[in-house]
């Protein structure tokens, strides 16, 4: 009996913690905040937090849909778009500038953009900005039949990187050959890299980056 009465007045107070977070919750929504900005004290109230799978505290990309005057700089010059620009950053979310070109066909698209001297379309641009409001990169592999890119979390280990692709990979994981895709077009291909230089060995704790074009040893 004193077991269960123990038990009981653990999970009392487990409620009564939460109650707690729920009712600071409340308060910071009706304070009109968005609820992925609220401030989680532990890993339990984040573990509750998650279960209630509120709409507010889904990640948010702002387009900001500009004249093709305001598109050349990127809305930099539109009063407009930097009002939209701060109050992303107050609320922690991304935004991308955009000019409705949906008409236009991919040829059209393409010497539209040449003609602004615009590199990305607003679908490039989107991308980007998912990829860094969700914390992801990714990562190249290469081969003789394909070369394919892999998403993963940033700041993910070389080891769990290579579990990606299949978990042998990263069961035996020795250590990842390293080059920069900038590097490896720089100089031609992987051989032009590894000749400057530029192809690194790296070990069990090294860091993936974007952009990283990785091949991986391993034994199993």
């Amino acid at each position: 009996r004193l077991a269960k009465s123990i038990k009981a007045a653990r999970a009392d107070k487990k409620l009564a913690a939460e109650v707690d977070m729920l009712e600071r919750l409340k308060a910071f929504l009706e304070e009109g905040h968005l609820a992925k900005n609220f401030e989680l004290q532990s890993e339990e109230e984040e573990e509750w937090f998650k279960e209630y799978n509120l709409l507010t505290a889904k990640p948010v990309i702002y387009a900001a849909n500009v004249a093709e005057d305001d598109l050349a700089d990127d809305g930099a010059t539109n009063e407009h778009v930097a009002k939209v620009r701060q109050f992303a950053a107050d609320e922690n979310s991304e935004v991308f500038v955009i000019c409705e070109i949906a008409e236009l066909d991919d040829e059209e698209k393409k010497m539209f953009l040449e003609d602004l001297g615009i590199a990305e379309s607003g679908l490039e641009k989107l991308i980007k900005a998912s990829y860094k409001l969700l914390g992801l990169i990714s990562y190249i592999t290469s081969g003789e039949m394909e070369t394919k890119a892999w998403t993963i979390t940033k700041g993910t280990k070389a080891p769990q990187a290579a579990g990606k692709i299949h978990t042998d990979f990263e069961r035996g994981f020795i250590r990842a050959e390293v080059v920069s895709y900038d590097h490896l077009v720089e100089n031609n291909g992987y051989n032009g890299a590894k000749e400057k230089g530029l192809v690194r060995s790296e070990g069990k704790e090294y860091v993936v980056q974007d952009g990283d074009v990785v091949l991986f040893r391993f034994n199993v």
